[in-house]
This record gives C-alpha cells, sequence and structure tokens, in this order.
C-alpha cells in the first residue's frame, strides 16, 4: 500500500471518462486506487512492490500534467518520469515564474515541441515543475538541456547540444 497527493484539478483526468482511466491504470498494475476527490488523496493497493510503484508513477505524472495515454508509456522497462522544480530557477515572484515557463515553452510551444522531437521524450510544464517521460539515456540528456535553458543559456545553444547528442545516440545504435 502507497499514498499519494495530486493536484485536484487532475483528479478528473486521472479518474477519465466513466472511470475508465483509474480501471486502465488498475488493471495494467494489478493494483486498486481509492481516490479522495476533495483532498486530492489516492491510496494505491496491492501485493506487489513493483506494480504499486509503477501506479504511484503513472498517478504522479497524470498529476504532472501528462495525458494519460502518455503516462501509461512509464509501463515500459526502459521509461522513465523526471520531474524539476523550476521555482529554485526564478526569483520568488510569480512574474520571475512565468518568464521562467514562457522560456520553456517558447512562442507557441515550438521550444518544448522541438526539446521532445530532438530529445525523443514527451514534456508537461505545469505549475512549478517540468517533467520529462522517456529512456534514461534521453531523460539525462533533456535535463542537461533544460537545465542550461533555465541558466540562461540561448535556445539555439541548447538546440544544437540536443543535436549532437541525438547524433551521438544514433551513431552507437
Amino acid at each position: 500500500m502507497d499514498e499519494i497527493r495530486i493536484p485536484k484539478d487532475r483528479i478528473a483526468v486521472l479518474i477519465g471518462k466513466k472511470g475508465e482511466t483509474k480501471r486502465k491504470i488498475a488493471k495494467l498494475t494489478n493494483t486498486k486506487l481509492q481516490i479522495n476527490s476533495r483532498e486530492g488523496d489516492i491510496i494505491i493497493i496491492g501485493d506487489n512492490g513493483l506494480n504499486i510503484y509503477l501506479a504511484k508513477k503513472m498517478i504522479n505524472a497524470i498529476g504532472r500534467g501528462f495525458n494519460p495515454e502518455i503516462a501509461l508509456n512509464l509501463l515500459e522497462d526502459d521509461k522513465d518520469l523526471e520531474i524539476i522544480d523550476i521555482s529554485h530557477f526564478s526569483r520568488k515572484t510569480k512574474n520571475d515564474l512565468n518568464r521562467v515557463r514562457a522560456r520553456l515553452i517558447g512562442r507557441e510551444g515550438k521550444a518544448r515541441q522541438l526539446m521532445e522531437k530532438l530529445g525523443d521524450v514527451e514534456i508537461s510544464i505545469y505549475g512549478k515543475t517540468i517533467s520529462i517521460i522517456g529512456k534514461h539515456v534521453d531523460l539525462n540528456i533533456t535535463r542537461h538541456a533544460i537545465i542550461n535553458l533555465l541558466q540562461g543559456s540561448r535556445h539555439g545553444n541548447v538546440y544544437n547540444y540536443l543535436e549532437k547528442q541525438r547524433r551521438l545516440k544514433d551513431k552507437h545504435n
């Protein structure tokens, strides 16, 4: 048994239409989910620790803004979830946090989309966090690129880094 809390506005997404998403996660991980909609608390009940861990990771991803279908990718052995707190890279004002988020998203979402494509990952920017789902190698590369961007590197330099890392990865495969 384990417990996790997600934002209340993500509970409906976790439950899904007619409970479909909740049932799918429970079935795929062989667990039972008890959801407290008022508080945002979810209790995960199961016999297998690994299955509880996987369910918790998927629920966490949905709570961090991912579409449930993308969160289900976490069932794959080589996929993982990484969450970066972007408030460490901005002053405490709301304007500064919005500026940092805007830097990550880019005009019309282009920066985020390009990082997803070049890094071969899925990215969600929600609240004070940026979350990444992908293979372990890709997560490390993309995390490094995002942190550089948060620390003030130019977008072009970050894209060049991602392209270079992708070429190196393709060369080794």
